[in-house]
């Protein structure tokens, strides 16, 4: 499992695009880890999946609704991670109308998820293999904080654990 002080693995994540704009068309749109995390401090947020109950009432309106406080506390972007396409990660983002203030990227075939090993198996539900519900505080690509909950649990992965982490850091 990745931990503190490791650096996130060499991945693609995907993001769902509403407007053409500098080398990204509408629809998904490739976002290459190692890329985009340099130079910059990323509160990055993953979920088992999107639509789920806990993660659009908790989850993405605490990041959403707190991202002037992240800014002052020197985060450059917030990210929402979960284990579904492109498309779904883009219909979510507008029911939780995070557009300008959370990524919504998706790791569709689970490949950076397996790559950090917090993963959540969830064959026996018919849900597949999915990303563990965590928190970590990224800068220049290297892991600052990481905060992994325990399935069913919504302890470690708020905003507000986040927040404080990244105000001292």
């Amino acid at each position: 499992m990745i931990k503190v002080g490791d650096t996130l693995p060499a991945s693609t994540l995907m993001e769902y695009s509403e407007v053409e704009g500098e080398g990204c068309s509408i629809g998904p749109n490739a976002v290459p880890v190692d890329k985009a995390t340099a130079g910059k401090t990323i509160a990055l947020f993953a979920l088992p999946g999107a639509f789920t109950p806990t993660c659009s009432a908790k989850h993405v309106p605490g990041y959403r609704d707190k991202v002037e406080e992240f800014k002052a506390a020197g985060v450059d972007e917030i990210w929402c991670v979960s284990v579904n396409d492109a498309f779904v990660m883009g219909a979510w983002a507008r029911d939780q109308k995070t557009d300008g203030k959370v990524r919504m990227l998706a790791d569709g075939d689970a490949v950076f998820a397996k790559a950090t090993g917090l993963t959540l198996d969830l064959n026996g539900k018919g849900l597949g293999l999915r990303s563990n519900r965590y928190s970590m505080l990224v800068k220049d690509g290297k892991v600052l904080t990481l905060n992994v909950e325990a399935p069913g649990k919504f302890e470690v992965s708020d905003a507000d654990t986040l927040l404080q982490q990244a105000q001292k850091a």
